[in-house]
C-alpha cells in the first residue's frame, strides 16, 4: 500500500524542528481547523513546522480539502493519498518515511487534541531531554468532556487493565497525542506489530520497556466535534488481544 508520490512543495535546506502526521479518514469538516490551530499556535510559539496529512481516500470530499490547504499553507502542509483505509499503525509508519524534522508530534484530526499543547510538550522535552512526552487524561489538570459514561468506562477500564497488567511509564496508554525524537519513534517501530487501536498502547509500553523515557503533561481531551467516532467493539477485542500479546512477550 505504497503511498502516492509526495505532493508538490519546495524543499528547504533545514528542516522544520516538528512534524505533525495527521492521518485522516472523512475529516472534511474538522481538517481546515485543526491544521489552522496547529500554524496559529505553533507560529505564535515560533516552532518551525509541517503537517503531513495522510489521506486514507475518503469517501466525503476530505482529500480535496487538504489539497486547498497546502495551496494556503505553502511550505507547510504535505499530503499523502493512499488506496483505502489502512490503519492508524500504518499510516504513522508511512509518513515517517517522509519526516525530516528532530520532533514527531503524533495527533487525531478530529479535534479531540487541542494543537495549543504541542509548544507545552516541547517545552517539556527541552527541559527534561526525554524521549517522548505524551499527553494524559488521568493526571491532575487533564480530563474528558462530551464523552458519555460508557465511553469513560471503557476508557478508564482498558487504561487500568493494561497498567495492572503490563505496569507502564505511562498513565494514558490508549492516548493519541503525543511528541517523540523522530529516531526513537523510528526505533520503537521496527518491534510495533498492530495496526489499529492497540496502536497506541504498544507504542508506548514497547518505549518504556526498551528503555526510553517517557513524561506527561495533562491534557483535556474532546469528544469529537463533527463526524462519528470510529471506535467500535471490533478495536475493543483487538486491544484486549494486543494487551495479552504483550503481557506473554514482556
Amino acid at each position: 500500500h505504497a503511498l502516492a508520490p509526495p505532493s508538490a512543495m519546495a524543499d528547504s535546506s533545514s528542516p522544520p524542528s516538528v512534524t505533525v502526521i495527521l492521518p485522516t479518514y472523512e475529516e472534511v469538516t474538522n481538517l481546515p481547523l485543526i491544521v489552522f490551530l496547529i500554524d496559529k499556535h505553533l507560529s505564535a510559539a515560533g516552532v518551525s513546522y509541517q503537517v503531513l496529512i495522510v489521506e486514507d481516500s475518503s469517501p466525503d470530499g476530505t482529500m480535496a480539502v487538504a489539497l486547498r490547504l497546502q495551496k494556503v499553507f505553502p511550505g507547510r502542509v504535505r499530503v499523502f493519498k493512499r488506496a483505502g483505509k489502512l490503519g492508524l499503525g500504518s499510516a504513522y509508519m508511512d509518513a515517517l518515511k517522509f519526516v525530516k524534522s528532530e520532533f514527531v508530534v503524533l495527533m487525531d484530526a478530529d479535534m479531540s487534541h487541542h494543537p495549543k499543547e504541542i509548544p507545552v510538550m516541547l517545552k517539556r522535552q527541552l527541559e527534561t531531554g526525554c524521549d517522548i512526552v505524551t499527553g494524559t487524561r488521568y493526571r491532575l489538570g487533564g480530563g474528558v468532556l462530551g464523552w458519555d459514561l460508557r465511553r469513560k468506562l471503557t476508557s478508564r477500564v482498558a487504561n487500568f487493565l493494561a497498567t495492572l497488567v503490563l505496569s507502564p511509564g505511562a498513565s494514558d496508554l490508549t492516548g493519541s497525542f503525543r511528541l517523540y525524537k523522530r529516531d526513537v519513534l523510528e526505533d520503537v517501530l521496527k518491534t510495533v506489530k498492530s495496526k489499529g487501536y492497540v496502536f497506541q498502547m504498544e507504542v508506548i509500553v514497547r518505549a518504556d520497556k526498551m528503555g526510553y523515557s517517557i513524561e506527561e503533561i495533562p491534557i483535556s481531551f474532546v469528544d469529537r466535534i463533527h463526524g462519528a467516532s470510529k471506535l467500535g467493539a471490533g478495536e475493543i477485542v483487538q486491544y484486549l488481544k494486543g494487551m495479552g500479546m504483550l503481557f506473554f512477550e514482556f
